[in-house]
């Protein structure tokens, strides 16, 4: 079982902080909201704080600049972070931007990483990007493979929890059920937040 601790800040793009501006409780409705009801229900004596820091749009370069207010400032416990997505989906609809490649995203992604480490944050969790297209071949899918692995990498380097979401969403594309989990392809319903919420859960090894 993870040692979550009290604060858990959940930092990264749309699919991080979808409906937390509609929320009082700026949770949001997405995945987040399933594991705060989960461990606030389920567990608590823990008294767990968890923050929503996600923000549409964003890529790791965002991260890295709102990296101080946003989770060092917060002095969490544990970070989950689920990013990756937009780094891909802009080198498909914006080409024109400057892109953040393979490299420039290990880089920055490490950076981080190291920060949050020396302020003593007991637990970090890696989630994979997730998809783009619920079509296992889709262009935005292939380019996904390699940030998904940069992930894995990373967590293994960090001795972190990896929550391996784009495996898992490729598994369920693969077995074609023909049930969405996304309403565009990217941004989750709520059987997509059913699915990344369940993942998280089960790679925290949050028992009842």
């Amino acid at each position: 079982m993870t040692n979550l601790g009290n604060r858990i800040v959940f930092i990264g793009d749309s699919i991080t902080e979808w409906g937390k501006h509609d929320d009082q409780e700026g949770i949001g409705t997405g995945y987040v909201r399933i594991i705060h009801d989960y461990l606030k229900v389920l567990h608590p004596e823990k008294d767990y704080e968890i923050f929503n820091k996600g923000i549409g749009g964003n890529r790791i370069i965002d991260l890295e600049e709102r990296w101080q207010e946003d989770v060092i400032n917060l002095k969490p416990d544990t970070v989950s972070i689920s990013i990756g997505i937009n780094d891909v989906w802009r080198q498909l609809d914006h080409p024109e931007l400057e892109q953040v490649d393979e490299e420039k995203f290990e880089a920055i992604y490490r950076h981080l990483l190291k920060q949050v480490q020396e302020i003593g944050v007991s637990t970090i969790v890696f989630m994979e990007p997730t998809i783009i297209e619920e079509k296992v071949d889709s262009v935005g899918n292939q380019k996904l493979k390699a940030y998904a692995e940069i992930v894995r990498v990373l967590a293994t380097e960090f001795e972190a929890v990896l929550v391996p979401t784009h495996q898992r969403f490729i598994q369920y594309l693969v077995q074609s059920s023909g049930y969405n989990v996304t309403v565009d392809g990217v941004h989750m319903n709520s059987a997509g937040n059913l699915l990344m919420a369940h993942e998280w859960l089960r790679a925290v090894k949050i028992s009842e």
